[in-house]
């Protein structure tokens, strides 16, 4: 392994979502900072989209670590290919029904609304987050709408975050879900990175694993990683592994676009 290597106190571009080696790239930080906003002001949808691999993931994980305090309950659900009981039984998991997987289903929305208030006089906050939202049947669409209905003469009781690939706009785009769209107050698109903030992600994640080891590719190398990944971070940290495992192999401390070609 090359950690002892390059003196790496962990991996520098391991795929894991590890919300330490969020990049603050201004396409994802807007989306933070509306996410935040949207939430802390009781919206109701708020949907976030981006290719795969531009990070939809890391940033739901990095929002459920802010909202940890006393004013929110989260719930996470990362794939919601779900029948609408089962995402109701879920979301029942998630916000503390008590005994709730003995509950007939037809009971359940009242058990939800129940908690949902008991939480709302307790000025708690409920945010569902639903990962890979594009793969959600139409039918659990509908039932995720109707339990945002659920609300006080101030608020929504129940708050939803949507993060999904670009085929997520194009099912919200279908007639019948057209209620559902209107709902949506705040939508942001995860971008790919440019050159430059490519430059900036990769010394960020280096420095981040060894202070000392920030600049370990050259610059011909940074070049041949943005033509080769398009900017997309998934694809990025895969090569960097990769280029690190070949300059490690040929002794050399520094990466060269020689170890990125192969």
């Amino acid at each position: 392994m090359y950690l002892k290597f390059f003196g790496f106190k962990e991996l520098p571009f391991s795929l894991t979502p590890d919300t330490s080696y969020f990049y603050a790239y201004h396409s994802h930080q807007n989306a933070l900072n509306t996410l935040l906003v949207a939430l802390n002001n009781s919206e109701g949808f708020i949907k976030i989209v981006g290719e795969v691999g531009t990070g939809k993931t890391l940033l739901g994980r990095l929002l459920l670590k802010k909202l940890h305090s006393s004013r929110f309950v989260t719930a996470y659900i990362p794939n919601p290919h779900l029948s609408p009981d089962e995402l109701k039984l879920t979301l029942a998991q998630e916000i503390g029904v008590p005994d709730c997987t003995h509950i007939p289903h037809f009971q359940l929305l009242g058990h939800i609304s129940r908690r949902l208030i008991e939480l709302a006089v307790q000025k708690k906050r409920v945010v569902l987050v639903l990962d890979e939202a594009q793969t959600m049947p139409r039918e659990t669409i509908e039932s995720l709408r109707l339990l945002t209905n659920l609300e006080t003469e101030k608020r929504k009781l129940l708050q939803v975050v949507m993060l999904g690939q670009p085929e997520l706009d194009d099912l919200l785009a279908r007639k019948d879900l057209r209620q559902l769209k209107q709902r949506i107050v705040f939508s942001e698109i995860l971008k790919p990175l440019g050159f430059s903030a490519l430059c900036s992600y990769i010394h960020f994640r280096l420095h981040a694993a060894n202070p000392t080891a920030a600049h370990l590719f050259d610059w011909r190398a940074l070049m041949l990683l943005y033509a080769a990944s398009g900017g997309v971070p998934r694809l990025i940290n895969l090569l960097a592994h990769k280029s690190l495992w070949s300059a490690y192999g040929r002794n050399q401390l520094r990466v060269t676009w020689r170890d990125v070609r192969t």
